[in-house]
């Protein structure tokens, strides 16, 4: 199963550092990533594979939307299958 992960805010140092740090402790994968900064804005969108993570999705989400508040960005998860209807044309 796979998992779209997008970070928005403010830019500052540490946002990929600390959104990997909670992906590589559950043991989730990153199979693609793409970032800009805009102006002063951070962007960032991952693609992660969420079959062998060693927490449920609920959690995950959680410890996402913690780690960004800690960082002053917001974080959302969202599985592939969700992700793609909610933008299918």
């Amino acid at each position: 199963m796979r998992a779209i992960i997008t970070v928005i805010g403010q830019d500052r140092v540490g946002i990929i550092a600390g959104v990997s740090g909670v992906l590589a402790a559950a043991k989730v994968n990153i199979l693609d990533i793409s970032q800009t900064v805009l102006q002063e804005y951070f962007t960032m969108m991952m693609l992660v594979e969420i079959s062998n993570a060693s927490i449920p999705l609920e959690q995950l989400q959680a410890q996402l939307v913690e780690e960004g508040n800690r960082l002053g960005v917001t974080i959302k998860l969202q599985h592939e299958d969700v992700f793609k209807s909610m933008h299918r044309i």
